[in-house]
């Protein structure tokens, strides 16, 4: 796409991506919570997920003339569309409705911690080495703190409904990084993306009408109408293709920083924008927990360049 094209050559532009990426992907949190603020959550993801997956795809297929996927590629796009789309971004979306929005954001950036507790449980491929050991620890001490400032506030009906949409979101981000990684496809990164969402836009309709989770489009409001166009445009369009390209540019380490900076970008804007509540105790556990998942994909990254190392030429 051509958004990269304006941006600043080799590593100055990579670092304005990840400012971009960081940023953008934090605030679409709270454009989330505004949007389903008044309307249902999950049609709310099935339209962002309907226009951000049409631009992708339309521009590959019609200006770039990359054809259509083939069954094997469109059986691996159903089931990334199930894990990321449906499970992890619907979820966590509805998920919205009854915690605050730095607390599920919060809870979406454990995933590297519960990758590492997947793959132990159940591939057994997965050493637990001291530095992975202390960032589980610190993970689970930081959303305790987190957790602990919450409880003594009053919380609306659902709460705890809430806590565990975002929790399966979590995990099902968890299982598709898995699935990606052991199930991979050659296709352009953005295009197999488009399709992922208008598969999970087609599924999260379905779902929200058997459901009776609908309203007629003429009752959407101007707020939500605002704010799923910048989830589209900003989070969906803007934000990826950054994404993409500082990953092209920096380090693995470097690009990745995002997804320490996403929910304290979330925690603050929400304070801001939304007025919730934001203590001492409840940003110092955030902390804590992002430096917690900060050493298990360090831990993991030196744990993979050993293997790498150990290899046998053949």
């Amino acid at each position: 796409m051509n958004i990269s094209n304006n941006l600043p050559k080799g590593k100055a532009g990579g670092y304005l991506a990840l400012c971009i990426t960081s940023i953008v992907w934090g605030t679409t949190w709270v454009a989330s919570k505004i949007a389903v603020a008044d309307m249902p959550a999950l049609q709310m993801a099935s339209i962002r997920q309907f226009f951000g997956g049409s631009f992708f795809v339309v521009f590959f297929l019609f200006y770039k003339k990359i054809g259509m996927p083939s069954r094997q590629q469109f059986l691996w796009l159903l089931m990334m569309a199930v894990l990321m789309f449906v499970m992890a971004n619907g979820l966590s979306t509805w998920s919205l409705n009854y915690i605050p929005t730095g607390l599920s954001a919060l809870i979406g950036a454990l995933y590297p911690l519960s990758v590492v507790v997947i793959e132990m449980l159940f591939f057994k491929n997965r050493s637990l080495n001291i530095i992975t050991f202390i960032g589980l620890m610190l993970g689970i001490m930081g959303i305790g703190i987190v957790f602990y400032e919450n409880a003594f506030q009053k919380h609306p009906e659902g709460f705890l409904f809430g806590v565990m949409l975002s929790v399966i979101a979590m995990l099902s981000w968890s299982v598709g990084t898995i699935f990606i990684v052991r199930n991979k496809v050659k296709m352009n990164p953005y295009y197999a993306t488009g399709w992922q969402m208008l598969l999970g836009s087609a599924m999260l309709f379905l779902i929200a009408n058997v459901s009776k989770q609908t309203i007629p489009v003429a009752s959407i409001t101007v707020k939500s109408w605002l704010a799923i166009t910048y989830l589209v445009l900003a989070g969906s369009l803007l934000a990826f293709v950054a994404f993409i390209y500082s990953m092209k540019k920096l380090p693995a380490a470097l690009s990745s920083l995002y997804a320490y900076i996403n929910p304290l970008v979330a925690m603050v804007t929400a304070a801001i924008v939304l007025d919730e509540k934001l203590t001492m105790n409840i940003l110092w556990g955030a902390i804590v927990t992002l430096v917690g998942v900060f050493l298990v994909n360090y831990s993991i990254k030196k744990s993979r360049e050993k293997e790498i190392i150990a290899e046998p030429e053949l």
